[in-house]
């Protein structure tokens, strides 16, 4: 495995086009550039809400990077590290909605305090990326950058909250594209499914979101993303085959849930982790049964039969993402 050193690196910006100049000249003259045009400057401009807003849990972080510095958590590959962090995450209480967090302005943020399904696969996910990075850049403007990263569409919030990707489908061809990372499901025997996606203009999607009962125009916003979604090729691994591919899912890849519901693709998702030859379901379960928390589930082709809307799986092979300096 390369150190952090052969992890591609950009060329500088002209700081002043950024700031204006003034007192951050000096800050700014080791300012890089990032492959989607933000840079050091923006991953150091203060969040568009408050930071008790949208990082929640900073003790929490701390400790997650004390304690990767002590594993040596950095050396190990992409899917590893992201696994290490799901693992110390375990635990973390389930908690919905984190992510409504204003009645207007959309911005990137964390809660080590309580996690969903897609929250909790974010958050290990970008503390692995952010940890690739020398030890003085593990600052919460930095994870919120690698969360931007993974969370927006091409990659940047526009402080919209149509900016942030509500489909996992989306998610995949978007950082597929940026080279983030591969959706290899077609290459594990995965079948085509074609969904008239519509789930956010649903009466459900309108009231558990503080963004769109504020502002209902952003429905037809909804409306036009969803159906260019359902133009995107989609393929899945039916239940039936999943145990026959367990030994093919890697460390750390997504496994996205294919649900029966026809307005949408899946309705969870969490992490991979190797047990053998088998693979577990690495998740945050709102399930009283399972504690209401981020745990180490069952073997992924069993958990998949334990509900009957549940049709198979899609896998998502996360890559390295930019250094930040």
């Amino acid at each position: 495995m390369s150190d952090s050193s052969s992890f591609p690196r950009y060329s500088r910006r002209d700081a002043f086009r950024m700031t204006g100049g003034g007192a951050a000249a000096l800050f700014l003259s080791n300012c890089r550039t990032m492959p989607d045009g933000s840079s050091t400057a923006d991953i150091n401009r203060p969040p568009r809400l408050p930071w008790p807003t949208v990082f929640k849990g900073e003790a929490k972080f701390r400790q997650l990077c004390d304690q990767a510095r002590r594993k040596r958590w950095t050396s190990l590959p992409i899917g590893q590290r992201t696994t290490a962090f799901g693992l110390a995450l375990c635990g973390t209480p389930y908690v919905n909605y984190t992510l409504e967090i204003d009645d207007r302005v959309e911005s990137p943020s964390v809660n080590f305090n309580g996690m969903d399904c897609w929250t909790f696969y974010e958050t290990s996910l970008a503390m692995a990326r952010l940890i690739k990075n020398p030890s003085s850049l593990w600052t919460r403007e930095a994870l919120l950058h690698y969360i931007e990263l993974e969370r927006y569409r091409s990659g940047r919030c526009d402080g919209t909250y149509v900016s942030r990707m509500h489909h996992l489908e989306e998610v995949f061809a978007d950082n597929q594209q940026r080279g983030l990372g591969k959706n290899v499901t077609p290459s594990l025997g995965g079948v085509p499914l074609r969904r008239r996606v519509r789930y956010m203009q649903t009466q459900t999607a309108v009231r558990n979101s503080r963004y769109l009962r504020n502002d209902p125009s952003m429905v037809t916003q909804m409306a036009r993303i969803e159906s260019h979604i359902s133009t995107l090729p989609v393929t899945y691994i039916p239940n039936s085959k999943v145990a026959s591919i367990e030994s093919r899912i890697q460390d750390g890849d997504v496994l996205a849930i294919v649900t029966n519901w026809h307005s949408t693709y899946t309705s969870h998702v969490g992490l991979a982790k190797r047990d053998g030859s088998t693979c577990r379901f690495m998740h945050a379960s709102s399930s009283r049964s399972k504690g209401r928390q981020c745990l180490v589930d069952v073997r992924i082709s069993q958990y998949l039969r334990e509900k009957r809307t549940n049709i198979g799986l899609i896998v998502f092979r996360p890559g390295e993402a930019p250094l930040i300096g």
